[in-house]
């Protein structure tokens, strides 16, 4: 155990950042400090030195991770490394914050080079059989009309799946403007399509119960147990199924939605800056890959604007 990792912790939840973003940070530190029982590393030895070898071992393929206590599948990508390297940057910053010890300065921590990945969508009629088929493959009526009602919302906005599982019903108004609080607990307004309000209008009738959450699960043929709401991990294995069942090459996930809806959206011309509202992204650099995410729009571009692009 990272000594004063509790009170890191309960700093971070006194500041309001989610449940989410505090147990990613418990579960990247716990990856360093196996790391350090590992390589028989006292905490208050920590060098620079040591800092170059926990880098090395977040490359390797035989790294154990923290929750399940086996060998890694597969190596992590740089983004993955640099969000564990950030979450001891932070840690480290704390300790200094507070006057506990610290072995070593927090920019001893140097994030990876991280290559820019060109972001993989699918194309907008494989997003569209995507998103349709929970119609003709559910059984169930209303699991049917649930799962559609989400998918529809997913790329009407272009919000994140944690976004939607956590969304109530008294956020949208009659217009389809839904006030959601994402990522950073920034606050941001997203807009359902004609579309996808008729979609989520069709799923509601369905519901008899006073349940806040906009999304439920149910329980065979009732109505969900409780007042739970529908988790990201149902969702994203029933998108895998429905992308397996539709021989999707591409991958798609949940996230893919997202992008699909950034990277269409910027194809008919829309701008970035608006796009960046939309997504609730920090920085418009993170909003204007998504403009040039498109090998199409890329083309289109060339062609309109080279200034030879005509033959003699």
């Amino acid at each position: 155990m990272l000594p004063h990792v509790d009170d890191f912790l309960l700093n971070l939840q006194a500041n309001k950042y989610s449940s989410e973003t505090i147990y990613n940070y418990e579960r990247d530190l716990n990856v360093f400090s196996n790391f350090l029982d590992e390589s028989n590393i006292e905490f208050d030895k920590v060098d620079k030195r040591a800092i170059t070898y926990y880098k090395a071992y977040l490359v390797s393929r035989d790294r154990k991770t923290a929750s399940l206590g086996r060998q890694s599948e597969k190596q992590l990508d740089s983004r993955s490394i640099n969000r564990m390297l950030s979450a001891l940057r932070a840690y480290l910053r704390y300790l200094i914050d507070i006057d506990y010890p610290c072995p070593v300065p927090p920019e001893a921590v140097k994030l990876t080079k991280a290559g820019r990945k060109h972001p993989q969508v699918a194309e907008l009629k494989d997003l569209i059989r995507l998103i349709e088929v929970p119609s003709s493959l559910e059984s169930n009526v209303k699991t049917a009309l649930r799962n559609r009602a989400m998918l529809e919302v997913l790329f009407a906005t272009g919000m994140r799946i944690s976004e939607l599982c956590n969304l109530n019903r008294s956020q949208i108004d009659d217009t389809g403007r839904i006030f959601i609080t994402g990522k950073g607990r920034k606050q941001r307004f997203v807009y359902l399509t004609p579309r996808a309000k008729q979609h989520l209008d069709a799923y509601l009738v369905t519901r008899q119960d006073d349940c806040p959450a906009l999304f439920i699960p149910y329980a065979g043929r009732n109505v969900a147990k409780s007042r739970k709401r529908i988790s990201t991990n149902y969702l994203q294995d029933r998108i895998k199924r429905y992308r397996e069942k539709l021989r999707i090459n591409v991958p798609t996930s949940a996230h893919s939605l997202r992008h699909g809806f950034a990277t269409y959206l910027a194809e008919e011309g829309a701008n970035p800056a608006a796009l960046q509202i939309l997504l609730g992204h920090e920085s418009l650099d993170t909003t204007t890959r998504y403009v040039h995410a498109s090998d199409k729009y890329a083309e289109e571009t060339h062609r309109k604007y080279h200034p030879l692009a005509k033959p003699d």
